[in-house]
């Protein structure tokens, strides 16, 4: 079944007209969020701990800034842009106890919310708008005039309203001009878990590292085996993304393609399917929250070994030295983390 879609004819801004809003985090959506809603002449703050490095950024931006407790007291919708495993503990110091009766609490990632790690009082307004792209982006096409199709999904409508407000503040980031998909906090979070770790993050950085690491293996040049296993994946996924499959076919070689239909189904087989369906059952069950929640509690030991792994792999090392003889890669381009809190 299609996905309901709403635009900006459908959002009421007036119902944000009397409403004070707390962005909690400076991130790369707590920025974008904070700055769009103050250019669309939203009353916004935003909450940040004691000491946050954010606090020069957000205020260099013209955007006021109050310890958490005390913008969510301030605001009738909170929005929470923090870390995943950073959210419960925040809302149980933080949030909870200041949170107006009547206000809305309000999420870009249904995690905390549809694994019940985050358990709000019955007397608030508990939904979603997540943009479905980061937040430089979000931030780039509002100032552009455009906007990022956003999901919205409401979990709890304590006053009636919710939906409505949610779509206030969707079109208010820009994302009434682009597209406001209807969602559920179910879905939206197992859906982004299962994209992340099995398409877009986890299955393509391990079939680069695959590629480079068989390639080189072979006795081919690390440059050569770069651009073959990574810088060219850009190029392609551009095609893809602009005109689907059927596009990017129309524009490679015969031989390219002839060569993706024959030999993709031998990478990504039947057992491959199988372990995706695995690990959709995990991000289901709740298996993966529980692990990854524990793994922060627990210092992150398994996290920051992967990270340093991956810093040392060799692949790292040749792309930032290709990088640097290619510097219109970037040129004009901010980075997220100058952009942001990070």
């Amino acid at each position: 079944m299609a996905a309901t879609v709403y635009y900006d004819k459908d959002a009421d801004s007036a119902l944000l007209a009397t409403k004070k809003v707390a962005i909690l985090g400076y991130g790369s959506q707590g920025h974008a969020h904070a700055l769009n809603l103050k250019e669309s002449g939203v009353d916004v703050i935003v909450g940040l701990r004691e000491g946050s490095p954010s606090k020069a950024k957000a205020e260099a931006a013209g955007l006021k800034v109050l310890p958490t407790g005390e913008a969510v007291a301030a605001s009738d919708i909170v929005m929470v842009l923090l870390p995943d495993t950073e959210q419960r503990h925040v809302f149980t110091s933080d949030i909870a106890p200041n949170l107006k009766s009547g206000a809305s609490l309000a999420f870009a990632h249904g995690l905390n919310i549809h694994f019940d790690l985050i358990k709000p009082a019955a007397d608030v307004d508990v939904w979603m708008i997540a943009p479905k792209g980061p937040g430089h982006l979000v931030r780039r096409t509002y100032e552009e005039g455009g906007g990022v199709p956003c999901l919205v999904a409401v979990a709890q409508d304590s006053t009636g309203k919710a939906k409505e407000i949610a779509l206030a503040y969707a079109q208010a980031i820009g994302g009434g001009r682009a597209g406001i998909l209807n969602t559920t906090f179910q879905e939206e979070t197992e859906t982004d878990l299962f994209g992340e770790q099995v398409v877009l993050c986890g299955g393509l950085v391990e079939l680069i590292k695959n590629g480079f690491e068989t390639l080189v293996e072979a006795g081919y040049q690390p440059e050569s085996a770069y651009f073959e296993t990574l810088h060219e994946v850009k190029l392609i996924v551009d095609l893809i993304y602009e005109g689907g499959i059927g596009a990017m076919h129309y524009s490679i070689s015969d031989t390219a393609e002839y060569g993706d239909s024959t030999r993709g189904p031998r990478i990504v087989t039947k057992a491959t399917k199988a372990e995706m369906k695995k690990i959709l059952s995990e991000i289901q069950t709740g298996e993966f929250a529980r692990e990854w929640i524990s793994e922060n509690d627990n210092g992150r030991p398994n996290f920051n070994r992967y990270r340093t792994e991956t810093d040392a792999h060799p692949i790292e090392k040749v792309g930032a030295e290709l990088r640097a003889m290619m510097p219109w890669i970037s040129a004009g381009k901010t980075r997220p983390q100058d952009a942001s809190g990070g």
